[in-house]
């Protein structure tokens, strides 16, 4: 059966995992057959400031962009 990785911003609870875990747990023997004992899901927790999405960091997202150098 599967291994899923899911990669997301820290900070959510240890509860909320859980309940996601459980879910897609749920989801894949539902779809897949199989049972729950066979599905892996790993958690990446990753920091705002090591994802970027069109260029931007995350951290930054939200601030002032630097003022532009140029001639």
């Amino acid at each position: 059966m599967p291994t899923i990785r899911v990669e997301l911003f820290e900070g959510r609870t240890p509860e909320q995992k859980r309940a996601l875990a459980a879910a897609l747990t749920e989801a894949t023997v539902r779809t897949l057959g199989g049972s729950a004992d066979s599905v892996d899901v790993l958690f990446f927790d990753i920091a705002r400031q090591n994802w970027a999405t069109g260029g931007v960091l995350w951290s930054d997202k939200g601030k002032s962009p630097p003022a532009a150098s140029g001639s």
